[in-house]
């Protein structure tokens, strides 16, 4: 079994980024890696990932909550709406990332995913186009064999960027691939990775 592979007290094997942190933990389980359709937590997701930029991951699973409620439950059309005053006040929330350019970046996604939604029939479809519509079930033994991009990531950066959204960059759109199983990235050895194929 790799080194990069953790065994906790349930004695599963899983991915050793997760180290013993209870959301890491939970997010992995759960989460990370399995395919989503839903056009919503496609969205959450597009904004936590650009929220991470240059911070852990960690740091974001712990403020998700204050996430969720500052932006009115990854409402797009709500995100959308936000005026300069809202954006001030969010800057004042201690429980999110308070960078202007990433919250301004959110209300800018927040309009090019609608305009997405309404000239493709779904966000959904758009960017599971980049993977031919079927989850790529990678096969990495160790974390240094994870990529940080791909050809789809930044096939997806490129678009994205054309039709006006703002931090993602080809690393980003990767994580977000990730995160939301159009990649399975779990390495071999963990339990979770044969759980992942075929999605």
């Amino acid at each position: 079994m790799s080194s990069d592979i953790i065994l906790l007290a349930d004695q599963r094997p899983r991915c050793g980024w997760v180290h013993d942190d209870p959301a890491c933990i939970a997010y992995h389980d759960r989460e990370w890696g399995t395919p989503v359709h839903d056009d919503r937590t496609l969205f959450e997701f597009l904004i936590l990932e650009g929220m991470q930029a240059g911070l852990s991951w960690r740091t974001i699973l712990r403020k998700r909550a204050a996430f969720h409620a500052a932006f009115d439950g990854f409402d797009p059309a709500r995100v959308a709406a936000l005026d300069e005053a809202k954006i001030t006040e969010l800057l004042h929330n201690p429980g999110i990332i308070r960078n202007r350019l990433k919250v301004k970046a959110a209300v800018t996604n927040a309009r090019a995913f609608l305009q997405v939604q309404a000239a493709l029939g779904g966000f959904d479809a758009y960017v599971w186009s980049f993977v031919s519509g079927r989850a790529r079930v990678n096969a990495w033994r160790t974390l240094a064999e994870v990529p940080t991009e791909s050809a789809a990531s930044r096939a997806m950066s490129a678009d994205m960027k054309r039709r006006g959204f703002k931090f993602v960059g080809p690393t980003i759109c990767y994580a977000f691939m990730q995160a939301v199983g159009m990649v399975n990235d779990h390495l071999v050895d963990c339990f979770r990775h044969p759980k992942m194929e075929g999605r």
